[in-house]
């Protein structure tokens, strides 16, 4: 992925709703928006800064300014999400937040959020979007997913074929996904399995239709490491023809994923390679 430098922009929120039982919907707005680089990916994602309670950092902020001159509990913490729709026309923005209840940082902000609030983020970043070169589409991921697949489906050529799996908790949790294409659509419910188990179990048994897939694989982990092993060496697709990555760890904070994800990018590299030399069973 690749990401603007770390310009924190200034947002209002315009209004908010829940299109789901756990997802808040915010739509901002602003004249920092006008102008702003989005559009060109699907997968197009913010890192919503959340300043530390009693720290009055100096307007604008400047993230590696505070990095550089504070301690680390004064720095805002970071958190990654996909729009979810862009109208330029309009200058407004909608990104989706996970909710469940007072767990983690941003769900209960989001919820707590009311129209002229103030947002603030770096970004875009993003580096994915369906090519109209493939004879077909692959899509998976679990809630963090979501956002983006919605956003892919929507940019779908006219007709273009399109397999796409979606985990979530259960049926509450499912919300429209128009597209142009021909696209069949399969929710998963996790219930009190594993996140992800039922995503590999779904990708494994598709019968895959011939010519060229362009797949977009995200979400926890662990099932993205075992989907990417499934496509890569078992079903041999190119790098170039694959976007997919662990939006988050299960057991790990935001920062502590950002700390181990190099390692497990490096991991994940070296358990390919071998793979690719040892005969698959």
């Amino acid at each position: 992925m690749t990401e603007r430098p770390k310009k924190v922009t200034s947002a209002r929120v315009l209004r908010t709703w829940r299109p789901t039982a756990h997802v808040i919907r915010l739509v901002l707005g602003g004249a920092e928006l006008v102008g702003l680089p989005v559009g060109e990916f699907t997968d197009h994602y913010i890192k919503i800064v959340f300043p530390v309670a009693g720290v009055d950092h100096p307007r604008p902020i400047d993230l590696a300014a505070i990095r550089r001159e504070l301690p680390r509990e004064q720095w805002p913490r970071l958190r990654a999400y996909t729009v979810r729709a862009w109208d330029e026309a309009a200058g407004e923005m909608t990104v989706d937040v996970v909710h469940h209840g007072d767990e983690g940082l941003a769900g209960p902000w989001a919820a707590a959020l009311r129209p002229g609030d103030e947002v603030l983020f770096t970004g875009p970043g993003g580096a994915y979007a369906p090519s109209p070169e493939a004879d077909w589409h692959l899509l998976v991921g679990d809630e963090s997913a979501l956002p983006a697949i919605a956003a892919s489906l929507a940019r779908l050529p006219v007709g273009a074929p399109a397999h796409v799996f979606v985990e979530v908790d259960g049926p509450a949790d499912e919300q429209p996904l128009p597209s142009p294409g021909a696209v069949r659509l399969t929710w998963l419910h996790r219930g009190a399995r594993p996140v992800g188990e039922a995503l590999v179990a779904a990708v494994r048994g598709l019968d895959f239709p011939p010519g060229t897939v362009h797949a977009f694989v995200h979400g926890e982990a662990s099932f993205v490491r075992q989907l990417r092993r499934l496509l890569r060496v078992e079903r041999g697709l190119s790098r170039e023809w694959l976007s997919i990555s662990g939006y988050w760890r299960q057991g790990l904070d935001d920062e502590g994923w950002r700390a181990a994800k190099p390692d497990w990018n490096r991991q994940v590299e070296a358990d390919e390679q071998a793979r690719s030399l040892a005969p698959l069973g």
